[in-house]
């Protein structure tokens, strides 16, 4: 209940001290490569000590000494270049092959100067030579491990997006069939009822007329039951002509529409074959349909056009409605996203759930301009 009720700052607890915890792990990274850098130096500097040691035992008494050779002998990972005074240079730890060519001495004496200030070797207030040297691999290496932190850092926070949204969306699809079925199965009990009751009213001599349009209602709630049983768990497909079921589901609308809009339909006159629930198909061009008759205030032109294409076909609802922006061409697909007063924002999410999860095609919008129209596509893959 707790966790409930104090979510919110709860998410905000969680942020602010992970961002505590990236930047002390920075923080400490640079430390420790700053330490480490200065250790280095002062391993150079002990280079340059002996070099200095070396140059005066031997103008006093020749005897060089085994420290100052084991110092010099030390250094097996730094590069370094000692500039002498009469332009020649010394090398260790630098490729063999490249070193040969003293233009490339010459620029890497350059990229060492960025890196580290040089380090005079002097004698008799004299400067001999200047050592230039560069980070080693391993400080190398230190220096990106900020960067490879930070992307394992964003890498598991990506995971944990994804499995936190994953999950999220498990649950509301759970829901969703939960309500489904709970709705059909609420409609299926008034409507065995009703059924028994149009079988009265035929003993009782009632007007023919009458019945035939409760039969018609009948049917209609039945449909309905039927789609929202399937939408609540995994439909069956079967091999059906879109192109009969297209007009079928669009000729019922035609009928109880408007008389100012202007419906058309393009298709070809073979049939094309698609796997598919018929049920759930026909509920997806209502929709689109009905969207189009309000986004057109029910007067304008709306057209149906079927499209073979390879080994798909592709179904166009058009309208001369008022439009939608770009900034909201995924946006629309989205539960409760409406630009309706009385909407729910579930008429597109269903059609998408429908036809991307349960068909395995496609559905976007094709155009959209603001006071022109709209144009939304189906496609789904033939057999």
């Amino acid at each position: 209940m707790f966790f409930t009720k104090h979510r919110q700052l709860i998410r905000w607890i969680i942020i602010i001290a992970s961002f505590g915890i990236i930047s002390l792990i920075l923080w400490n990274t640079y430390v420790f490569f700053q330490k480490f850098k200065a250790e280095e130096r002062i391993k150079m500097q002990n280079w340059s000590f002996a070099q200095q040691d070396i140059i005066q035992n031997m103008d006093l008494n020749g005897d060089i000494g085994n420290l100052p050779l084991k110092i010099l002998e030390s250094n097996t990972t730094t590069p370094m270049i000692k500039l002498n005074e009469d332009g020649s240079m010394d090398y260790n730890n630098i490729d063999e092959k490249k070193a040969k060519d003293n233009a490339y001495l010459k620029q890497l004496i350059e990229q060492f100067k960025n890196e580290n200030k040089p380090i005079e070797i002097v004698y008799d207030g004299k400067v001999l030579s200047t050592l230039y040297y560069g980070n080693s691999p391993l400080l190398k290496k230190l220096k990106f491990y900020p960067l490879a932190l930070l992307l394992i850092i964003l890498l598991f926070g990506a995971v944990v997006y994804f499995f936190y949204r994953s999950s999220k969306i498990a649950t509301q699809n759970k829901l969703w069939s939960g309500m489904a079925k709970e709705t059909a199965h609420q409609i299926g009990t008034p409507l065995s009822s009703l059924i028994g009751w149009t079988e009265i009213l035929k003993s009782e001599n009632t007007n023919p007329e009458y019945i035939l349009e409760i039969e018609k209602d009948i049917n209609r709630l039945q449909t309905i039951t039927e789609r929202f049983s399937k939408i609540g768990s995994l439909p069956t497909l079967e091999k059906h002509d879109i192109v009969k079921e297209t007009i079928d589901a669009y000729s019922y609308l035609k009928s109880r529409s408007s008389k100012l809009i202007n419906f058309s339909i393009d298709a070809p006159d073979n049939s094309i074959y698609v796997n598919l629930n018929k049920q759930l198909y026909g509920w997806t061009i209502e929709n689109l349909v009905k969207n189009a008759i309000d986004a057109m205030k029910g007067k304008g032109n709306l057209k149906i056009q079927i499209l073979p294409k390879d080994k798909f076909v592709e179904i166009t609802v058009s309208d001369t409605g008022k439009g939608i922006s770009k900034k909201e061409f995924n946006s629309i697909f989205e539960p409760g996203f409406t630009t309706k007063k009385r909407g729910w924002g579930l008429g597109l999410s269903l059609a998408k759930r429908i036809v991307e999860d349960f068909h395995e095609g496609k559905i976007k919008v094709q155009f959209s301009e603001i006071g022109v129209g709209t144009t939304m596509l189906i496609t789904l893959k033939t057999v």
